[in-house]
């Protein structure tokens, strides 16, 4: 009885301990990227429309997903030529970052189009260091 007793608790340590593992185990954000260049079509509205498209338009679409996306808009123009502005966008659900994007194809943004997307970037930081500590757990 006392053998079983005992197996009984290790089983019962080992599976706490293995389930404590996996919870502790945070899904690491996604950068993202977006880098866009202003076409005409944008140029040419005057700055109180272009606040008011954000306004009534853009910001409805960052609020929506802001439970799990992070949006941070920048101007580049004064410092690259092909870039006049990128969005960093910050996530752990790729899923919600991917409704974004197709919300923001809905706009003028897209459509008309008041932007030009160059190229989109994404990564997660020091990942290297995850794969280094994967590598050496599988030498062991």
């Amino acid at each position: 009885m006392k053998k079983l007793l005992f197996a009984f608790l290790t089983a019962i340590s080992f599976f706490g301990n293995a389930q404590n593992r996996q919870n502790s185990t945070v899904q690491k954000p996604y950068t993202i990227l977006v880098l866009m260049n202003a076409t005409p079509q944008w140029l040419s509205l005057t700055r109180n429309e272009r606040s008011r498209f954000v306004e009534k338009e853009l910001t409805p679409i960052f609020i929506r997903v802001s439970k799990t996306v992070n949006v941070k808009l920048f101007d580049s123009e004064y410092f690259h030529a092909s870039v006049s502005d990128f969005m960093i966008v910050t996530t752990t659900d790729l899923n919600d970052y991917k409704l974004l994007i197709e919300l923001l194809r809905d706009t003028k943004i897209y459509g008309i189009p008041y932007f030009e997307i160059k190229d989109i970037i994404v990564g997660q930081e020091n990942l290297f260091e995850d794969f280094n500590e994967q590598f050496k757990q599988e030498k062991k």
